[in-house]
């Protein structure tokens, strides 16, 4: 039978709870144990898929086709379990699943409240498929006193009396906050956070201290008093050098131990430290260092490329190097009379690669453009991924001659390269999409599979003729273009398994150039990098030598 750790937040938002549940559950997978970390988020989005990148961030896609929180990123990136659907609820798609039961008449007459019936779908969710682990690990999103949240919490509230105290474990994570006037890190926030949070049912049994600064004993022991915790329950969680420094720092301050003491486990096995012990040795002695230029719309909030930004640090761990990402607004590209991209030369000249992001929209696509242009004339390593490949395409079609190549996702165009993807093959048959449909869950969403060229450069990053990779778009490279393109240079190196959907393309006469229309960033771990990013980076170190 799984046992539960509940986390939870308090004081402020932005605390890392997520990167704190992935810490924990690579300690407690080091120790031989089976783990699943789930995401309970109190929005009344049904899923982040419709919401913008500066409110949410990042959407992270998983293989079973759902777009979840980019926490779920962190999850898999850390301990290698796929995320699946089934690992995140929000309350939009409980109330939407109760709504439609309660149509249907599932209730029998009942009144449908938010206990029992909310609460049944929130602890339903968290112990679904549970059978074969041995910790599920289950993060609240929010901070204790959002009203949103109170269902989640009166839900694992009630869960703890139902599994029976010593199969439940709740983590609270606090700021402890230091006043500069007054010289002291102050924990009375904690203390109210705490007190907020047992007065709706729930004593936490270990409680995970944010501090910028080392907290000393007297502190420690004033909080695990007025908390009612144990003094060595009060774990100071300082910034970290790197996101992949964490899981050892949380074991050098017991977290881990802690967590098996208060579950009443003392026999556990010792933890093999050795993979995380790796990647920090790779962190600390860096043998060298590249800068990637990514072109993107969202670079005023990284968290909105959040999975990229690690699969090109993962690349970087591949190689022994430092990357360094210079983030380049598309739409900030110096501007001609008539709308044109003027030169991007003295923003793209320092960059040892150039990476286009996925993204929707017109706004900046002809910054994005010329930055494939400049990477094809110039011979710098160029990586588009999604909308990147195909800026990629409408490039070499208007290189080629086509000047009104497009997309028509910017609108009516007479030459579209790329166009509206209206129906693909999935194991479960056809899917079908009209133009004016919903936006949410509609596009093409997991994981498919492709088949590589057999004397490609993709087929000897991969080592393999056959891939599976996860999808998040709706427009597609037009294959009516296949031939044009081909003699243009740009070379169809990947298609889906019935040849009718391209999937990679390529430039076999320059150094690195390849676009992919999937999202190989979703499958990267710092302990086993995508092949791609850490070929991308071994050419752009290649690149930094003849600069």
């Amino acid at each position: 039978m799984a046992r539960f750790i509940f986390i939870t937040g308090g004081v402020v938002s932005s605390l890392g709870k997520g990167l704190m549940a992935a810490s924990l559950g690579a300690l407690l997978q080091a120790r031989g144990y089976r783990v699943r970390i789930r995401k309970f988020d109190p929005y009344l989005n049904v899923d982040p898929g419709t919401m913008s990148p500066y409110q949410h961030g990042e959407v992270y896609v998983t293989d079973d086709g759902a777009e979840t929180d980019l926490d779920l990123g962190h999850y898999e990136r850390f301990t290698g379990v796929a995320a699946r659907q089934a690992d995140n609820i929000t309350s939009g798609r409980i109330y939407r699943d109760i709504i439609t039961k309660e149509r249907r008449g599932d209730y029998l007459g009942a009144t449908v409240q938010v206990i029992p019936h909310v609460t049944n779908e929130i602890k339903a969710f968290a112990r679904a498929d549970t059978e074969d682990l041995d910790f599920v690990i289950c993060e609240i999103g929010g901070t204790v006193g959002d009203i949103e949240s109170l269902p989640f919490i009166e839900a694992l509230r009630q869960l703890r009396n139902d599994l029976g105290r010593s199969e439940t474990v709740s983590i609270h994570t606090t700021l402890i906050p230091y006043i500069a006037a007054a010289g002291e890190l102050k924990t009375k926030p904690t203390q109210h956070s705490v007190r907020d949070l047992t007065a709706l049912g729930i004593q936490p049994d270990v409680l995970l201290c944010r501090v910028d600064r080392p907290l000393p004993e007297g502190e420690r022991a004033k909080i695990a008093q007025f908390c009612n915790v144990r003094k060595e329950a009060v774990i100071p969680a300082l910034d970290a050098r790197s996101i992949y420094s964490v899981p050892l720092q949380y074991h050098r301050e017991g977290l881990d131990a802690e967590v098996l003491r208060a579950f009443g486990i003392t026999d556990a096995p010792a933890p093999d430290l050795s993979r995380w012990d790796d990647i920090e040795d790779r962190i600390e002695h860096f043998e060298g260092e590249v800068t990637i230029g990514v072109v993107g719309k969202y670079v005023g909030l990284p968290d909105a490329y959040k999975s990229l930004t690690e699969a090109l640090v993962h690349g970087g761990l591949a190689n022994r190097v430092k990357v360094r990402i210079n983030w380049l607004d598309a739409e900030l590209f110096a501007a001609n009379e008539d709308g044109t991209p003027g030169d991007v030369a003295p923003m793209l000249e320092p960059v040892h690669g150039i990476l286009v992001p996925g993204g929707f929209g017109e706004r900046g696509s002809e910054g994005k453009i010329a930055s494939v242009t400049f990477a094809r004339e110039r011979g710098v390593p160029f990586f588009g991924i999604c909308l990147g490949m195909q800026m990629a395409c409408v490039e070499a079609a208007r290189h080629s001659g086509l000047e009104g190549a497009s997309t028509t996702e910017f609108g009516d165009t007479a030459e579209p390269v790329v166009g509206l993807i209206t129906e693909w093959m999935t194991e479960e048959g056809i899917q079908k999409r009209e133009a004016g449909g919903d936006l949410g869950g509609t596009m093409r969403l997991g994981a498919y599979p492709a088949k590589l060229g057999g004397n490609s450069v993709v087929r000897r990053v991969y080592g393999t003729e056959a891939i599976s990779e996860r999808h998040r778009h709706r427009y597609e490279v037009n294959t009516h273009y296949k031939d044009r393109l081909e003699q243009s240079g740009l070379v169809f190196s990947g298609m889906s398994p019935d040849g009718q959907l391209p999937e990679i393309v390529e430039r076999p006469d320059h150094p690195w150039f390849i676009g992919v229309q999937f999202h190989p960033e979703l499958k990267s771990k710092p302990f086993d990098p995508h092949p791609l990013f850490a070929s991308f980076i071994e050419a752009a170190v290649k690149q930094s030598r003849l600069v």
